[in-house]
């Protein structure tokens, strides 16, 4: 068996959201520490948006271990999915 033609690839919208989620968490830290690197000065719009992205980030099913990446990648195969 050919290892490359068992692997599951990370799906671009799960890479999207986790790129987010911590993009809003940084940004939440470093509010928190009194820097921003979003021009957001409101704490109360930084908690909103980590809010937000958590949430987005959480509610979709993320595929991140390997076995399963590879459990979706084997029902999209078979068009289950």
């Amino acid at each position: 068996m050919s290892e490359t033609k068992n692997q599951a690839p990370f799906d671009k919208m799960m890479i999207i959201r986790t790129a987010i989620l911590l993009l809003a968490w940084l940004n939440q830290y470093l509010v928190i520490n009194g820097n921003s690197p979003l021009p957001i000065n409101s704490e109360e719009i930084t908690i909103l948006i980590t809010f937000a992205a958590s949430m987005w980030a959480w509610w979709k099913n993320n595929d991140v271990r390997y076995k399963a990446r590879r459990n979706t990648q084997y029902l999209k195969d078979k068009g289950l999915k």
